[in-house]
C-alpha cells in the first residue's frame, strides 16, 4: 500500500521552540511523519515538546533521528528541497502549490516523497539541495526572503492539504436559517409593491411597470434568507401600523 504523505526533514534544526511549531503546522494539516538530521540541541528536546503543545507531541514522539542527510532520505524516491536562495544549480523550481500537487500524484503512484527543511541561521547548503531532485521557492518579497522554519513548513503543508481537499473555496455561513425559497422571495416583492404602491411610490403611471420590474430584479439577485424576509416583512407591518396609529 502506497505512503499517502510525504516525509517533512529537518535538516540540521538549531532550536528546539522551531521544531516544536514545526510539529504543530505539520499536524494542522494531518502531516505527522517527521525526520531530523543531526538536531544541534540533540534530542529529545524538551523545548521542542512544550512548543508542540499537546496532540503535536506525538509528531516528535514518533520522529527519526538521523546522523546524515543520505541516511535519512534513502529510503525516498522523490525529495525536494526548499530554499530561498538562488543556486548554481540546474533542477526544477516549484512553488510550494505546484510542489505540492506533484508530491500528491508521486505519493499517489506509490513513490515515498521527502521535503527538505534547512536550518534556521542560513538553510540548506548546495551540497544538501545537490540531493534532491526539485527545489520549492516560496515567492517572498525578495527585499525580506527569509522564513522561519515553522513559517516553510506550514506552507508546504497547507498546500499539501489543499491539493487533496474537496472543500470549496467560498461558503455562506447560514446562522441557524436557510436561504429563502422563490415563493417567499416572490410574496416578499408582492408586499413591497403594494405598500409602495400605497405610498404613491410608482409616479408617473407610464413608467410603474418598469419601475416594478426593476424591484423585482433587485430581489433576484439577493441571496435572501428566510429571517432576512421575515425581517424585511415585519419592517413593512410596523411602519403601516405606525402610519394608522397602532
Amino acid at each position: 500500500m502506497p505512503d499517502l504523505q510525504p516525509v517533512f526533514v529537518l535538516v540540521r534544526p538549531q532550536m528546539g521552540e522551531n521544531i516544536g511549531a514545526a510539529a504543530r503546522a505539520m499536524l494542522n494539516f494531518a502531516l505527522d511523519r517527521m525526520r531530523l538530521v543531526d538536531p544541534r540541541d540533540g534530542w529529545p528536546n524538551p523545548r521542542a515538546v512544550a512548543m508542540a503543545s499537546g496532540a503535536a507531541g506525538r509528531v516528535l514522539d514518533h520522529a527519526g533521528v538521523f546522523a546524515t542527510l543520505p541516511e535519512a532520505v534513502a529510503d525516498c524516491a522523490y525529495v525536494f528541497a526548499t530554499t530561498a536562495r538562488g543556486r548554481e544549480l540546474t533542477k526544477p523550481v516549484m512553488t510550494p502549490e505546484r510542489a505540492m500537487e506533484h508530491a500528491r500524484a508521486l505519493c499517489e503512484g506509490g513513490q515515498k516523497v521527502a521535503i527538505l527543511f534547512g536550518p534556521e541561521r542560513a538553510g540548506l547548503e548546495n551540497e544538501d539541495v545537490a540531493r534532491a531532485n526539485a527545489i520549492i521557492s516560496v515567492p517572498v518579497n525578495p527585499d525580506f526572503a527569509s522564513l522561519n522554519l515553522g513559517q516553510a513548513v506550514l506552507l508546504c503543508a497547507y498546500e499539501w492539504m489543499r491539493q487533496g481537499s474537496d472543500r470549496p473555496p467560498e461558503v455562506v455561513e447560514m446562522g441557524r436559517t436557510e436561504f429563502a425559497s422563490r415563493i417567499e422571495i416572490d410574496r416578499l416583492g408582492d408586499h413591497f409593491e403594494e405598500r409602495l404602491d400605497e405610498a404613491g411610490f410608482f409616479f408617473p403611471a407610464t413608467r410603474a411597470e418598469g419601475m416594478k420590474l426593476n424591484l423585482r430584479n433587485l430581489w433576484s439577485r439577493m441571496p435572501l434568507t428566510r429571517a432576512d424576509v421575515q425581517t424585511f416583512h415585519g419592517m413593512l407591518r410596523q411602519i403601516l401600523r405606525k402610519r394608522d396609529g397602532g
